[in-house]
């Protein structure tokens, strides 16, 4: 099956490493130009111009010229896809976590049942953790 091109949408996009970091720092909310971008991912120039030109093509950074600069920033609306579709996810982990803390206040109340002081004592400090009383 062949995949789908860099820039068909917004995910596969941002199924590159790379691409991803740009985002995150363009996501801080100010203007950036190539050569900002080049010091700040440490990439060739020419690379980071590629990532760009994908980034542009699938609508996520918007561009305009200032002087002989080309400033980039964020579009986040365009991300707004990914969100729904990880959020529709969320109640897995949401389950997932409640299930874990379940599990671990059901252990704490067995071992209080079979030994009521250790549901007293407190827990060791630091020091005796690491064998220093």
């Amino acid at each position: 099956m062949a995949r789908a091109a860099t820039t068909s949408d917004v995910f596969n996009a941002i199924a590159e490493p790379r691409r991803r970091q740009i985002v995150d720092y363009l996501a801080l909310g100010t203007e950036h130009d190539v050569t900002d971008l080049v010091v700040k991912l440490r990439l060739p120039q020419p690379a980071v111009s590629k990532h760009l030109r994908v980034l542009r093509k699938v609508r996520l950074v918007d561009v305009h010229k200032a002087g002989q600069r080309r400033l980039y920033r964020l579009n986040p609306r365009e991300l707004k896809p990914v969100h729904d579709w990880v959020q529709y996810f969320e109640r897995f982990w949401t389950d997932q976590l409640d299930s874990i803390k379940e599990a671990a206040e059901r252990k704490a109340k067995q071992r209080a049942a079979h030994d009521p002081a250790a549901s007293k004592q407190q827990p060791p400090t630091k020091e005796q953790r690491h064998g220093r009383e």
